[in-house]
């Protein structure tokens, strides 16, 4: 008696609509029992439907596969569950969650059908809702990541999918990490947390790494979702890849500042790069040197073997004028045959060293065609409050001094009013 008591309670207590049916296929299985959730669901009272079938329930937008689903599982006495859209008592309409089970008497036969019911309209709604968002990504050509609050990866749009070639599949789960081109040092990435976590848009132009390994440039915009209670809960990534644009803006650059046939600064940027370079010197009282280099004989040359064995040569001692120096340096195809290397933070001593092992290093160096070619250089150091024209001159002095003094050699330009060393 007690365990009835309990199993009624259960059943009319449930917080999940209850219903109770006879097993008469024949009449549409017929209502026995609802509890008050399955009431307060459908509209109808206990009254009203007892004895009816919940055909009762069906209307025009109602599934009948699944209906159909239903019927075949009632009739071999299986378990059934599936979904599909009711109407209430008051006509509307809701999308109903729902499982039947049979209920066997003592010799095994089903002598009724028990069915939990959960309206899920709401659910459907943000299920169709979020479905439509995702269509939506999917339709822009911007690049779109939703991670979780420690940068995993939840969600990425088409268009992301096609610019990385990671599919959503591959990376979710992962860190946004994934991406990491090795551009952008810790600072970067050090601002990016301090603003976010400030709860701020990050806004930066980001270098990403592709699957495949390659580089691309992306314009990107980074925001924090926060829940009602302002947790940070996740990040969310809008990007516009500007791949194009950093190429093309990077070849009007080269085009500016590179020599054409070298790859070389040109004189244009190389004068703007001294100019630099002599301001920084001023103000921080860094010593700062200047070599002029000449290929010795060079029209020689372009006369009897010709302007293409000329470039090549020209080409050739711009690698390794290249390849000798330090990585802050700048070497200037200054015009012609004439080279030009700017030593930051240099002093005349470690300047002349450097000349030597260049000097050397062309004469080592031969041409299939032409043979041995060499350099004539020159080497000041800037003396404060010089101008760069004179600083110029006084290493072009030296240069000449150099070629004067038999080529394939360097000199030293001496200081503001002193002899030549």
């Amino acid at each position: 008696m007690l365990q009835q008591k309990l199993f009624e309670a259960a059943f009319m207590q449930s917080w999940n609509a209850l219903v109770i049916t006879d097993a008469d296929l024949s009449a549409g299985c017929r209502v026995q029992f609802a509890n008050p959730a399955f009431l307060a669901m459908t509209g109808y009272s206990l009254d009203e439907l007892r004895g009816r079938s919940l055909r009762m329930l069906q209307g025009p937008a109602t599934d009948q596969s699944v209906i159909a689903q239903l019927r075949a599982c009632l009739k071999d006495g299986r378990f059934f569950e599936g979904s599909t859209t009711n109407y209430r008592k008051d006509g509307s309409d809701y999308i109903v969650r729902w499982n039947v089970s049979p209920i066997h008497d003592a010799t095994g036969a089903v002598t009724h059908f028990v069915s939990a019911q959960e309206d899920i309209s709401e659910l459907a709604r943000v299920e169709r809702t979020n479905r439509l968002l995702a269509r939506a990504l999917d339709a822009t050509s911007d690049l779109v990541m939703l991670t979780d609050a420690r940068s995993r990866i939840i969600f990425v749009n088409k268009a992301f999918e096609d610019a990385t070639g990671y599919p959503l599949p591959v990376i979710r789960g992962k860190t946004a990490a994934i991406l990491k081109s090795g551009e952008h040092d810790d600072a970067f990435y050090a601002a990016m947390y301090r603003t976010l976590a400030s709860g701020r848009d990050f806004r930066a132009k980001f270098v990403n790494r592709r699957r495949d390994g390659s580089l691309f440039h992306v314009e990107q915009t980074i925001s924090t979702i926060f829940d009602d209670a302002g947790r940070a809960t996740h990040h969310i990534s809008v990007s516009k890849d500007v791949s194009q644009q950093v190429e093309r803006e990077q070849a009007l650059w080269r085009a500016a500042t590179k020599d054409k046939l070298t790859g070389l600064y040109n004189r244009y940027q190389g004068e703007k790069m001294l100019r630099d370079c002599v301001v920084k010197a001023q103000a921080e009282a860094e010593p700062l040197s200047l070599i002029i280099a000449d290929v010795d004989y060079f029209k020689r040359i372009n006369d009897h073997f010709g302007h293409l064995a000329g470039d090549r040569v020209l080409t050739e001692i711009a690698r390794i004028l290249q390849g000798a120096v330090r990585s802050q340096d700048a070497v200037i195809r200054w015009g012609g045959e004439e080279f030009v290397i700017v030593l930051a933070d240099c002093p005349i001593a470690d300047a002349v060293e450097l000349a030597s092992r260049i000097r050397a290093r062309v004469q080592a160096y031969r041409d299939g065609e032409i043979g041995s070619v060499t350099l004539s250089l020159g080497v000041a150091q800037f003396d404060p409050g010089e101008t760069i024209e004179a600083l110029i001159a006084r290493a072009d002095a030296a240069l000449y001094d150099a070629k004067r003094a038999g080529r394939d050699r360097l000199a030293v330009a001496p200081k503001p009013g002193k002899a030549l060393i």
